[in-house]
């Protein structure tokens, strides 16, 4: 059972703000999850995105490592593999909508990186 996805709908901290790199990803472990941290500060729906870290078409844990950009004029990740965009605000794939990653709200709280 995926104890993460059975959790309160509560905020808890996963990070703290320092361990984030601007305009890039950082991987924090969460119950056995590797969620991808993402934070861009001049988003204008939120600063910091959390997405599965693990790459559906290959099942390598590597979308962190992913490069940040605008695809249609909306924030995405580069997977390092095989290159497919996933949208950071939902974990939606662009060219293969089939093979979603999944998403938490994330939001900065002081100095913790927190998702729900």
């Amino acid at each position: 059972m995926d104890t993460l996805a059975h959790t309160t709908k509560a905020w808890r901290p996963v990070c703290r703000r320092q361990d984030l790199v601007p305009n890039s990803g950082v991987v924090a472990l969460v119950d056995g999850v590797q969620i991808a941290l993402f934070y861009v500060p001049q988003a204008a729906d939120g600063d910091v995105y959390a997405i599965e870290n693990r790459d559906p078409r290959s099942g390598a844990n590597v979308i962190g490592r992913g490069i940040v950009g605008h695809l249609g004029g909306e924030l995405v990740v580069a997977s390092p593999l095989y290159k497919q965009h996933f949208r950071l605000a939902d974990g939606s794939c662009v060219q293969y909508p089939d093979q979603p990653l999944r998403a938490w709200r994330a939001r900065l709280n002081a100095d913790a990186v927190e998702i729900r």
